[in-house]
């Protein structure tokens, strides 16, 4: 009988542990902190989402407190992102407008579908499927993400509308313009970088000044003040400034009225039909975020040298996104920028995020009418500001210099967000991984082990340097059997038998690598042996393994060959055929560096 699944459930409170009473003080300090990063933040990320600014906010009380109480890692930052905000925004832009009341539904309903995916892979244990995006195409896929993230943020801090030109000229290339973003079926990224520019001229100074002021501030106070919070010394000193000046009458648009008091409970009234279609978007967060969340709390627990269970991390998603719908909130991620801060400021626990969550319910309980006048440029300028850390030039520059294959595969991820948008370009990030898995598999390291003087071992070389008139060959092959390399394969055995079809007596398959094989790596394995049969020469296996034994059994191979030419080493190999033909050995002389390595 196949074993019985088990159900591995969490261990809450896995991310307090290690905390001390004289820790108090400075976890408790960071979760101020922490929440005034989360406050303009995730205001910020709900606008990029398209959802209200309440969403953002309420996702910081109850999910937060949820993710921080049940996830394993003592450092990652429960929290709505730029790159899971983005993907959310283009998800819901085919189901209503931003500012559209019914928005929030369809953004409560992915949530809820998110939370239940997170659930599925928890109990299934599918964290392995992080392993299939690769390095590039993360790298190219978020920084296609902040690029997109951070021109939209551009667009605010200009406040300057796309249409309304007063030039004929203008008119007619901007119906051309977008003529062709319809084209493609697509919002037109680099229409819109057009239309942005050709906008220029009609910006609001004043929004420009304080989004560009809000960004410089940020970015100062990063590398000069990292301990204190630049965004909510921004948003302070901005909003001070707007209300005194009164800029608000000058085209500066603020935040508005936002709600008091705590989140409700909301349940998204939608039709079964459209939990459907917003399957492949919440495919798509779910697909990020695992890769993300389990990339940066594996790099925590290294580092700090704890165990971190990624299938819990996938529970805590689950509860906390399930929770998110349920209260009115925007779905959760990570924040691997706030995991950071925390980090500097010294914390080791989830209790700052317990912290903040409380700071933020009180916030929303008494201080609402403050957040209404933050001005939405201010926002913008520090949502783009954070999302800088998404553009991965260098990781892009590591790529080039170490593998340029990789490094194109980034760069197609990367357009594919900006001209097919973010859910379409997840699915070529999934295909693209795969085509380089397959391209890569397909074209295995072969050699040609070849004796050394003494006998002692063996010198891998390639094929083609193989000194002629040679009675026996041992051909190694490079990985698995399958489909994508049979045809290599059989391709190299018959060049072989060809390039030394005079004298060639024994061919030994070096099979060390060789774990696996399916049906068309079988039928290309019959196909060799058919032919090294036809032509009398013997066929030999040295190195297999216990499972590549077990399906040559299964295939019917190992009567073919014969169990007396299936050698558990290269040596024993050449010994027998040596046996065989009357020959003596070589000298053998091993020295200590090379013992008895069979390379």
């Amino acid at each position: 009988m196949p074993p019985i699944h088990r159900i591995q459930w969490p261990v809450p409170l896995s991310g307090l542990r290690g905390v001390k009473p004289s820790d108090l003080p400075r976890e408790i300090s960071a979760g101020v902190t922490l929440a005034a990063l989360i406050i303009p933040l995730n205001i910020g990320y709900s606008q990029v989402a398209g959802l209200p600014p309440v969403a953002g906010l309420y996702s910081a009380i109850i999910p937060l407190a949820i993710f921080a109480l049940l996830t394993s890692s003592r450092h990652v930052v429960g929290s709505p992102d730029a790159s899971i905000a983005a993907l959310v925004g283009a998800a819901l832009l085919g189901f209503a407008a931003p500012g559209d009341a019914l928005i929030l539904q369809y953004g409560l309903a992915m949530a809820l579908l998110v939370g239940l995916l997170f659930f599925v892979f928890w109990f299934f244990r599918l964290a392995f499927l992080a392993n299939f995006l690769s390095r590039a195409v993360m790298a190219g896929f978020i920084s296609g993400l902040g690029i997109e993230v951070l021109t939209n943020q551009v667009r605010k801090i200009l406040a300057a509308p796309h249409h309304g030109f007063e030039s004929p000229a203008e008119a007619v290339a901007l119906q051309v313009q977008e003529a062709v973003a319809g084209s493609l079926q697509t919002k037109g990224f680099f229409v819109e970088i057009v239309a942005m520019v050709e906008s220029i001229p009609h910006a609001n100074l004043y929004s420009l000044a304080i989004g560009a002021g809000a960004f410089v501030i940020v970015r100062l106070m990063k590398r000069y003040l990292p301990r204190i919070p630049g965004a909510l010394v921004a948003l302070v000193l901005l909003t001070t400034l707007v209300t005194v000046l009164g800029l608000d009458e000058k085209g500066v648009s603020v935040l508005g009225e936002i709600p008091s008091g705590l989140p409700t409970l909301t349940v998204p009234a939608l039709a079964p039909a459209d939990y459907l279609e917003l399957v492949p978007g919440a495919f798509a967060v779910v697909a990020i975020l695992m890769c993300e969340g389990l990339l940066l709390i594996r790099s925590y627990a290294s580092k700090y040298h704890y165990k971190a269970d990624g299938n819990q991390m996938f529970f805590a998603f689950g509860v906390a996104n399930t929770a998110a719908a349920f209260s009115g909130s925007l779905l959760m991620g990570n924040s691997p920028s706030r995991s950071a801060s925390m980090e500097a400021s010294g914390s080791g626990s989830q209790l700052p995020s317990l912290v903040a969550a409380v700071t933020i319910a009180l916030v929303m309980l008494f201080f609402t009418d403050m957040l209404a006048y933050l001005p939405n440029a201010a926002l913008a300028g520090i949502v783009a500001s954070a999302v800088l850390s998404l553009i991965e030039v260098h990781e892009l520059k590591v790529l080039w210099w170490m593998r340029r294959s990789d490094f194109w595969i980034a760069i197609t991820c990367l357009l594919s967000v900006l001209v097919l948008g973010p859910l379409q370009a997840v699915i070529i990030a999934f295909l693209l991984s795969a085509i380089d898995v397959v391209r890569r598999a397909s074209k295995p390291g072969t050699w040609l082990m070849q004796e050394a003087a003494d006998g002692s071992y063996f010198i891998p070389i390639a094929p083609e340097e193989v000194e002629p008139g040679s009675e026996l060959l041992i051909y190694r092959f490079g990985s698995p059997l399958y489909f994508a390399n049979a045809g290599m394969f059989a391709g190299d055995i018959e060049s072989l038998v060809e390039r030394n079809t005079a004298t060639l007596k024994c061919l030994v398959l070096d099979a060390q690598a060789v774990t696996d094989m399916d049906t068309t790596g079988a039928e290309s394995f019959h196909e060799a042996m058919r032919l090294l049969a036809d032509k009398k020469i013997v066929f030999a296996v040295s190195r297999a393994s216990r499972t590549l034994q077990e399906l040559l059994e299964h295939y019917g191979f190992d009567q073919q060959i014969g169990r007396d030419r299936m050698y558990p080493t290269n040596r024993h190999a050449v010994a027998a055929w040596r046996q065989e033909r009357g020959e003596a050995p070589p000298e053998k002389t091993v020295s200590p560096e090379q013992g008895e390595s069979e390379l």
